[in-house]
């Protein structure tokens, strides 16, 4: 038996969890890491506490399935991306606090860039489009604003990255400043078609090239974690970012194969195979991984409310005590009885990249309840992926034929069968919803040696439900209507 170890680092915990090579689940642990909004629109993290916490949960896992580390044959790791950290090279004590994804400070240097005509360039070398959302704007705004980190940089003392490379210089202690080539497309420095650092970018942002850490593949064996960590050194030997985790968790290994996780953000993903697909409709172009000396790209919609709506509900508006009640509470109305939430908390993502887009909900009468609204927000997810899939299907030649989900919000019945509806495309949910995770062990088990290539990967993956549309064409145009109404007044441009 291999057993094989996931470090799943996601915006609101750190997981563990230690998989067979069938994808059966022996032992997991997980821990909430605390979210700090000092202003609004900002998004910080300690990246010292999402350290310990992740090698706490790593240790519990490996205690509960009863494990010596000896036992594991490989790590994999996934993490949240974009989420920017800075950390002196010589004591690794972080430098800030880390900067979440959903952060906006960057704004104004993002409009700065658009104001110069700059999208496209951007766009053709990275994939992306001019937002806060990536890491670059983050690690301009640290440079310039807090105080002696430029003069450290510039001495070379500052190592940059995303959280797969503060977790990978903290597993081997200081002994390696990598980051995962998927990870890296998120940074907006990426050249997309090279996967090395744009040269021209960084002179334009001014970020000092001996602040990056080394780009490597999907599959690479980066090292062992360091001696006296675990109990035994154990080979890392796959990274990708949570999204991209999800799609190889997923089995989407053929072009036209599609997932979305419904996480914090929702995130749709459209393999696009070996070919760099530029979206005519607002969505990004990322690379999918790296892996078997082979470069797969993907389409992707990144909306930045879901998970964290039910959030809202339990702990903004205190409608729920426990986000699994919103399903029970939800299904207390037959619909929303005109109710619609637009969920713009952080601006609105995909296809709209509407940063200034604030949250509206409306629709309200006299005789809405708090289930109006439990049903609204979670039709709000299923319409922001709606807008997504309508975007993709603009951009690809054939219709969709099913889409793959995952994530926590993902067990609920009712999400999913409205979103089959609103779609108009069978949703497939797997018996394994830890789709992010298990893409991790399993391109660490790839490089590992056990699995010998992607199709016996794909043996894993199993069938729990399908969800097949049941809307009239003319309810789900209706639906459509009114959410595009509500999305309209909640935009920055009105």
């Amino acid at each position: 038996m291999s057993y094989l170890l996931a470090l799943d680092q996601g915006t609101t915990s750190c997981r563990a969890i230690i998989f067979n090579e069938h994808g059966k689940i022996f032992a997991t642990a997980q821990r909430e890491i605390q979210i700090k909004t000092p202003h609004s629109g900002w998004v910080e993290q300690d990246a010292q506490e999402i350290w310990t916490t992740q090698i706490a949960v790593v240790q519990q896992a490996i205690a509960s399935a009863r494990l010596l580390a000896k036992d594991i044959k490989a790590i994999g790791l996934t993490n949240q991306r974009e989420t920017t950290v800075v950390w002196d090279k010589r004591t690794g004590h972080p430098l800030a606090p880390a900067i979440v994804w959903q952060d906006r400070r960057a704004a104004l240097w993002c409009n700065h860039l658009l104001e110069q005509n700059l999208l496209d360039k951007i766009l053709n070398k990275t994939g992306l489009r001019i937002d806060p959302y990536f890491s670059a704007g983050k690690l301009v705004w640290l440079l310039k604003n807090v105080e002696g980190l430029r003069a450290l940089a510039e001495q070379g003392h500052v190592a940059f990255g995303t959280i797969d490379s503060w977790l990978i210089w903290n597993l081997t202690q200081g002994s390696k400043h990598v980051i995962e080539a998927s990870n890296a497309s998120r940074t907006m420095l990426m050249n997309l078609k090279e996967q090395a650092w744009d040269e021209e970018l960084l002179e334009l942002f001014d970020i000092p090239k001996s602040v990056l850490p080394k780009i490597i593949a999907s599959d690479t064996h980066v090292a062992e974690t360091a001696h006296g960590l675990l109990g035994a050194e154990i080979p890392i030997t796959g990274i990708l970012g949570d999204q991209q985790a999800a799609l190889f968790g997923q089995s989407c290994f053929e072009a036209g194969s599609a997932k979305n996780t419904y996480g914090t953000g929702c995130f749709m993903l459209f393999n696009t195979d070996g070919e760099i697909q530029y979206s005519q409709n607002q969505l990004l172009t990322t690379l999918a991984w790296n892996c078997q000396n082979k470069a797969n790209y993907a389409l992707e919609g990144s909306v930045f409310m879901a998970g964290a709506i039910v959030q809202w509900l339990r702990d903004g508006l205190g409608i729920i005590q426990n986000s699994q009640d919103v399903e029970k509470l939800a299904c207390q109305v037959a619909d929303s009885d005109g109710v619609i939430l637009v969920p713009a908390f952080t601006g609105l993502g995909a296809p709209h990249w509407d940063s200034d887009a604030r949250a509206l909900l409306c629709g309200m009468s006299r005789g809405t309840t708090k289930a109006h609204i439990a049903r609204a927000a979670l039709e709000a997810i299923a319409f922001q992926v709606s807008d997504v899939l309508t975007a993709m299907q603009a951009d690809i030649q054939k219709p969709l034929k099913e889409l793959r989900v995952d994530g926590g919000a993902s067990r609920n019945d009712m999400l999913m069968q409205f979103q089959a509806d609103i779609l108009n495309v069978p949703v497939l949910r797997p018996k394994l919803l830890e789709s992010t995770a298990w893409g991790a062990a399993a391109m660490a088990g790839l490089n590992a040696g056990v699995f010998s290539n992607l199709d016996e990967i794909a043996e894993s993956w199993q069938l729990d439900r399908e969800f097949e549309p049941l809307m009239s064409q003319d309810e789900r145009e209706s639906r459509l209507s009114e959410w595009n109404v509500a999305l309209k007044r909640a935009q920055s441009n009105i």
